[in-house]
């Protein structure tokens, strides 16, 4: 489980195939410092386990699944990744409940820069429409942002000088892919209901 505050802005190594699936190599020292085989870290927002840690770098595998159903296949080695660590129960829950199962890919249709903050417009597939409200949570590439409007097909989020300095959505323009996953609670709270 995550909260989609991105600790580090890392960097992709290498990305080596292997049949249908891949191997990750990504520089994050930061989030190494404490990791070991089996550890999960986020990249971008899709929760991953580390196969080996060595001087600042990780490596981890990723199946055919999850580069079908997120960004990750798109990134190569000098890409800029968003990670973050898994929360601790003594964390404080700074954004909001993330599992790094990444729901969809958007695409980023539009920026419009403000004085000191950027309204970014993203791309929605239709099947997860239904998740979004407007002042509702939504994780874009591992960041645990706030929706400012949601639209059928789109949404906007505003994005704060920190979000711009300090993770991948400050560097990323129209055409670019993210990874989004919606809020988990609304997921159990639309099963439940159905079940009745």
């Amino acid at each position: 489980m995550f909260t989609g505050i991105v600790e580090e802005l890392g960097e992709i190594v290498a990305i080596e195939p292997a049949g249908d699936s891949a191997t990750l190599t990504v520089h994050g020292p930061l989030v190494t410092q404490d990791a070991v085989h089996g550890a999960s870290i986020a990249v971008n927002g899709v929760c991953l386990t580390v196969v080996d840690v060595k001087d600042g770098t990780f490596t981890a595998d990723v199946i055919k699944e999850t580069l079908d159903r997120s960004g990750l296949g798109a990134l190569e080695s000098g890409s800029k990744v968003n990670l973050e660590r898994p929360v601790r129960l003594q964390d404080r829950l700074g954004g909001h409940l993330v599992q790094g199962h990444v729901d969809g890919v958007g695409w980023i249709l539009s920026r419009e820069p403000g004085e000191r903050w950027d309204v970014v417009t993203i791309s929605l597939p239709g099947e997860l429409t239904r998740y979004l409200v407007d002042k509702g949570s939504i994780t874009v590439d591992g960041i645990s942002l706030t929706v400012a409007e949601a639209g059928a097909d789109r949404f906007s989020v505003a994005l704060i000088p920190t979000t711009l300095s300090l993770t991948t959505l400050g560097h990323k323009g129209p055409g670019d892919p993210v990874n989004l996953e919606v809020d988990v609670v609304a997921k159990y709270v639309e099963r439940m209901l159905g079940d009745r």
